[in-house]
């Protein structure tokens, strides 16, 4: 049985997040892998935390620029994976699930 994709934007993102831990964690420890994997890991995990951030804003514009930053890290993210799995680094159909969410994200924020 396949685990269903929160519907909460906080709580999707959060689980977004430690599943970019997980897929660095699992990276191989060369020079252009740890040059991936700290651009990776602070777009990624930047995505929900600046969704978190917006849910307690002051104003709609701070809201608004919250989640515009988080789009933006999540369109950030999209191309790390990318480059991650097209240069052979990581086996692109790992990666598959985890484009997908970072690609419906952006169309989400």
């Amino acid at each position: 049985m396949a685990k269903e994709t929160p519907r909460d934007i906080s709580e999707r993102t959060y689980v977004f997040a430690v599943r970019i831990v997980r897929v660095v964690d699992a990276m191989p420890r060369t020079l252009a892998g740890a040059a991936i994997a700290r651009q990776l890991i602070r777009s990624g995990t930047s995505v929900g935390a600046n969704v978190h951030e917006a849910r307690g804003s002051s104003s709609r514009k701070e809201y608004s620029r919250r989640m515009k930053i988080a789009r933006s890290e999540a369109q950030e993210t999209v191309y790390w994976l990318r480059l991650l799995g097209d240069s052979g680094l990581f086996p692109t159909r790992r990666l598959a699930d985890l484009l997908k969410e970072a690609d419906e994200l952006v169309r989400i924020l």
